[in-house]
């Protein structure tokens, strides 16, 4: 496995300094049910505030992400790229190959402390799931959420876990002095599709109880519907019954997102698209003709019928330059910070 010229930003050079070193690597087995098959790469990295590239379409500069590789093993996860950095495959190798920053949560909080560090915006769970099923054994999101909490640093969560809500009482603690943005991705409630397509993951039904408890706890948390994926979930009797569930579920907003194929991505979707849905297979080549992205019509089409749903319902789509508070500021104590938004699209 190649480790050794791994950078921040997923490429190889010659000249910066790599992640980690081979000799600070650690292979693991465990003979459980819930991690057979699976083989962990404990690392100590030498950085975990990364810089997202510029050419990026996400609306955010900083993430941290304290796992390579996602046994939830989403076959159209578009971070399957990153495990052909490490000479891994982007198929079963990055459903089963996981790499994980041990020393993540110490890291971050010496850089969070350095005077370089300006207290931006830190997005986790973007390239995999933070509360994936290793997160259980390894216990690196308490460690990583109490840092940012001890320097008031805001930051964001995406999930498709329900282990989130192991940590309720250090998000609570941590949105009393900055801001924080919950999400839980549910993109369909076919459990059918869900079984095939999503094997490793919480089913949707789960994942919205997710989004119930937090709510009940005075956390507000957004859906992020995605993917939406065509030919499969995107029929308006199945847009409407997730749109329901997810109102339902006391979601403060919901954002479609459309399947996107990237290199990676797109061979192990397709593979999978031509065994379980065949027929498919030609109407995804001509979709996806033009590349990674469904085309603009499509895309707009989808995000109309959710949003005039959410309307329906009685939730509203992300927008620009809302809040995700999980508490309000105290009357008595006035908000000094301009609110920010966290939206993937």
């Amino acid at each position: 496995m190649r480790w050794e010229n791994l950078t921040e930003s997923g490429e190889h050079s010659r000249t910066d300094a790599a992640l980690f070193g081979a000799d600070a690597v650690t292979t693991r087995t465990f003979d459980t049910p819930e991690f057979r098959g699976i083989t962990f790469h404990e690392v100590r990295a030498r950085s975990i505030i990364n810089r997202v590239p510029g050419a990026s379409r996400m609306p955010f500069e900083w993430t941290v992400n304290p796992y390579r590789g996602c046994t939830h093993a989403c076959v159209y996860c578009f971070a399957r790229k990153t495990h052909s950095y490490l000479d891994l495959d982007t198929g079963i190798d990055f459903d089963s190959q996981i790499v994980v920053k041990v020393n993540a949560p110490e890291l971050l909080r010496h850089q969070l402390g350095s005077r370089r560090w300006q207290g931006e915006h830190i997005a986790m769970g973007t390239n995999v799931d933070c509360y994936q099923r290793a997160e259980g054994r390894y216990r690196l999101m308490p460690g990583i959420i109490a840092a940012l909490r001890d320097h008031a640093n805001p930051f964001s969560i995406l999930t498709k876990g329900t282990l989130i809500l192991r940590d309720l009482d250090l998000l609570t603690q941590a949105a009393e002095v900055t801001d924080v943005g919950i999400s839980v991705s549910v993109g369909f409630t076919d459990a059918e599709l869900w079984r095939t397509v999503e094997p490793g993951t919480p089913a949707p039904e789960r994942r919205l109880e997710v989004v119930r408890t937090l709510a009940e706890h005075g956390i507000g948390c957004g859906v992020l519907m995605a993917p939406v994926i065509p030919f499969l979930s995107d029929h308006p009797a199945q847009l409407r019954d997730t749109v329901r569930s997810i109102a339902a579920s006391g979601a403060t907003s919901v954002t479609p997102l459309v399947l996107h194929l990237r290199p990676g991505a797109r061979e192990w979707f397709m593979a999978w698209l031509g065994h379980h849905h065949p027929h498919l297979v030609g109407r995804y080549e001509r979709l996806y003709a033009d590349g990674s992205y469904a085309p603009k019509w499509y895309q707009r089409r989808i995000t109309r019928q959710v949003h005039d749903l959410a309307q329906e319902y009685g939730i509203g789509p992300t927008r620009a330059g809302m809040p995700r508070r999980i508490r309000e500021p105290e009357p008595d104590r006035p908000d000094l910070t301009e609110p920010t938004q966290l939206s993937l699209i």
